[in-house]
């Protein structure tokens, strides 16, 4: 009796025959319940095993992968599709009309009549692919690459949309694309960080940090931010803390820390630290080397246009060249920006008043350094295992808004490209309508362009998920689908 009072309520069922069927008959219904969500991808699938003490350490895909690490060239402000890839002819036909239909105020204001591309089109390449005069050296890509034109975001504020485009959500403090990579595969490299974003040298983008944040994903996953001009701060150490008092502090140092491990195994968050340190340490050596771009010749220089006299230029160009180097070195994702915070369009590509004055700066910052990263890359072999992404976080309005000479911010339908890995080149997927103004065919979300860049690592976006606040969280929350149409 004392035994069978201590029992729990469904302990006691079980002693009936026919309590211990029913419970057995929902148990295998349950287990094959899950079966069969597995089966149509609808449970996640089990969280990396990470090491603590060697969290970068590389992991296996989820399948084969094409793509072992990814560049994304981050162009920040909201580039105008119109002005750089996405071809509307009728649009120049019905300059200086108002749109039909068409939303009477925007996101700043009254819209003012339909407005022509500020440059003018020109085919490129065998494929004869439109694109502006703004970014020539762009055009001479487009035989190597796939242009998605109708991606859709579900935000027209800077911040949010860069959030939406990094993270996969409008709201702060959800991981980044590049930490969620890093969480999967880990990293090739394990004297530089497996996470490196680049600003532009005017600035950090509007959502700053986000766009590189770990969000809920343990901090080890976090975007390293450093650039050509502004190296990783505070590695060297003081001149009067170096040589065999540094060599000594750092032996004492492991050797405490070594001594606390082995007596407590199970510290998970000491492992991390102690793998962070050695880390850095490491870091003290690679990341001058790989900063210093004295060992580049003339010509990759001049190719990239790091002797412009346009300092701001030249700066961009040593970016690019920067995230060369880490790529040909295993870091893992590279976000490199293009562009920095809202500034009415004079740091970034936000063209609200005097967009062709302003454009004018921009394309000749981006497009000659950008081009030759992507071809740099592909001349020395590395496209094969690097897939390259150009986006930017809305697109702009096909009318000029009233009494300005600009154009709005735009979610409706704007472009992105991706070449390299795995991409299948001379594509053009999706269109916007005849304007410019909204997507109509083969319709794509941010969360798709996601999923495919995800797919291209080897890793099903589904899949990829990290357990917060009691849900299985990831990237494209519940949304997203591979772009197959063009992938090789």
């Amino acid at each position: 009796m004392n035994t069978l009072n201590s029992l729990s309520t469904a302990g006691r069922q079980l002693l009936s025959r026919r309590g211990f069927l029913s419970q057995t008959g929902t148990s295998l219904g349950s287990i094959a319940l899950a079966s069969l969500l597995r089966q149509d991808r609808l449970l996640a699938g089990p969280a990396p095993r990470i090491d603590p003490a060697s969290p970068h350490a590389p992991r296996q895909p989820h399948f084969n992968a094409k793509a072992k690490n990814v560049v994304v060239i981050f162009c920040a402000g909201g580039c105008s599709q119109l002005e750089t890839f996405d071809y509307k002819p009728e649009l120049t036909k019905r300059d200086g009309t108002p749109l039909e239909g068409g939303p009477a105020v925007t996101f700043q204001g009254p819209a003012g009549n339909l407005a022509r591309p500020q440059y003018d089109f020109k085919p490129y390449g065998e494929t004869g692919k439109m694109v502006s005069d703004m970014v020539p050296h762009m055009g001479e890509l487009v035989d190597d690459i796939s242009f998605i034109h109708t991606l859709t975001s579900k935000s027209n504020t800077h911040g949010p949309a860069e959030n939406f485009l990094s993270t996969g959500f409008v709201l702060d403090g959800f991981p980044s694309i590049g930490a969620w990579v890093t969480y999967g595969l880990g990293s090739e490299s394990q004297d530089l960080p497996a996470f490196v974003a680049i600003p532009d040298p005017r600035g950090v983008p509007q959502a700053s940090v986000n766009n590189w944040g770990p969000g809920f994903l343990p901090a080890v996953f976090q975007g390293t931010p450093f650039s050509a001009s502004n190296p990783i701060q505070n590695l060297k150490a003081p001149k009067s803390f170096a040589g065999a008092k540094d060599l000594a502090a750092r032996d004492l140092l492991k050797f405490l820390n070594e001594d606390h491990l082995e007596r407590h195994p199970g510290d998970g968050n000491l492992a991390a630290r102690i793998a962070s340190y050695e880390l850095a340490a490491r870091m003290q050596l690679s990341v001058p080397k790989i900063s210093d771009l004295t060992s580049e010749t003339p010509e990759t220089l001049k190719a990239y246009g790091a002797d412009s006299p346009n300092e701001i230029k030249a700066g961009y160009a040593k970016n690019c060249i920067l995230a060369r180097r880490l790529l040909e070195n295993g870091v893992r994702f590279v976000q490199l920006f293009n562009g920095a915070y809202a500034s009415a369009g004079r740091l970034n590509w936000d063209g609200h008043s005097k967009l062709k004055e302003q454009y004018d700066v921009h394309g000749e910052i981006m497009d000659q350094p950008s081009a030759a990263l992507f071809k740099d890359l592909k001349q020395r072999g590395l496209l094969e295992d690097t897939l390259v992404v150009w986006c930017t976080e809305f697109g702009r309005m096909p009318m000029f808004q009233k009494g300005a000479q600009g154009r709005d911010h735009n979610p409706l339908g704007f472009t992105a490209w991706l070449g390299g890995a795995g991409i299948k080149p001379g594509v053009s997927y999706g269109e916007t309508d005849e304007l410019g103004f909204k997507a109509v065919e083969n319709v794509s979300s941010v969360h798709d362009l996601n999923a495919t860049i995800l797919h291209l690592l080897g890793m099903d976006h589904e899949q990829l998920t990290f357990q917060h606040n009691g849900l299985d969280r990831r990237l494209t929350d519940v949304h997203g689908h591979v772009i197959d149409e063009i992938l090789t």
